[in-house]
């Protein structure tokens, strides 16, 4: 299985290797970021084949990253989480959206 690259946006960082403990795909590369400007980094070094976004970014700066995603990349998919669920939803929500594109590897 070919090795995917997901880039997770949260607004406080995302600890990359507690979240690659936790999910069930483990075929991936996984990156993290928390601005636009590590977003346009993280794409021009990377070739990033799902983002998976938190609620907490501000909306404008979503949107912004969202644009920024669909005009330099006709493959990535962008995947955001709802409020509601919290920080302790990212992880769930990481791990159903992996498995639902990539499998269950584990």
């Amino acid at each position: 299985m070919e090795l995917k690259t997901i880039l997770l946006l949260g607004r406080t960082g995302i600890n990359v290797q507690n979240v690659k403990e936790s999910i069930s795909v483990k075929n991936v590369n996984l990156l993290s970021g928390t601005s636009f400007n590590e977003v346009e980094t993280a794409f021009e070094d990377n070739n990033i084949d799902i983002v998976i976004m938190g609620a907490g970014i501000d909306l404008d700066i979503r949107t912004a990253i969202v644009q920024h995603i669909f005009t330099v990349s006709k493959s990535t998919s962008v995947h955001m989480k709802d409020w509601d669920s919290g920080p302790q939803g990212m992880v769930p929500f990481i791990d159903d959206v992996l498995r639902g594109l990539i499998g269950d590897t584990a």
